[in-house]
């Protein structure tokens, strides 16, 4: 491959390949230099250093499961069906990585951890999407909440245990998908002003 070949795009999907065969204590840029078939320094005149490329690794991994959520966020209907389609697809989509390949949802974990930055606007992103959804259906009077941004924290922390990567382990367990609904009738009733 020849220099003016090499992508931000190209060095991200070669990246993804290193850390799949070597994990995230191993992998180098080097490594992804020798992927790419192109000299490191070339990796360095678009990623500043490694810590650089790991960050841009981890946000697009993050913004690859906030998109579609977007989608659903921008769609046309009712805000408390529209919000229950949102944390399905979340939740749907971490499990999903999760069973189909788990070792490199480790990996992108190690990498969330270490880039604050990359998280921090992968939440701010999500709390806009929720908080869109919830002044919505203030607007429609689905929901009566005084405080939009509030209420997306709420909705967001209250449902952690069934998307966070924290709480992977037990997304395995059989009462989890009762538990969402559970939950899901408590936010709902709490947007919804006590009124489930």
């Amino acid at each position: 491959m020849t220099d003016t070949s090499l992508t931000p795009d190209r060095i991200l999907d070669a990246t993804e390949q290193v850390l799949r065969r070597f994990g995230p204590d191993k992998a180098t840029v080097v490594d992804v230099a020798r992927a790419l078939d192109v000299s490191h320094g070339s990796i360095y005149r678009h990623f500043p250093s490694k810590a650089a490329l790991r960050d841009a690794v981890a946000e697009r991994w993050l913004h690859r499961v906030a998109a579609p959520l977007e989608a659903i966020a921008a769609a046309d209907g009712l805000a408390d069906a529209k919000l229950r389609r949102w944390l399905e697809e979340l939740i749907a989509q971490k499990r999903r990585k999760v069973r189909d390949d788990p070792e490199m949802f480790a990996t992108y974990v190690a990498l969330a951890q270490e880039s604050r930055g990359a998280v921090d606007r992968h939440v701010a992103e999500l709390l806009g999407q929720i908080r869109a959804i919830i002044d919505a259906g203030c607007a429609d009077a689905v929901f009566f909440v005084a405080d939009g941004a509030a209420a997306a924290r709420a909705v967001l922390q209250a449902t952690a245990r069934f998307h966070h990567p924290a709480h992977a382990a037990e997304w395995d367990d059989p009462q989890i998908d009762r538990d969402f609904e559970a939950v899901w009738h408590l936010v709902l009733a709490g947007l919804k002003g006590g009124a489930a």
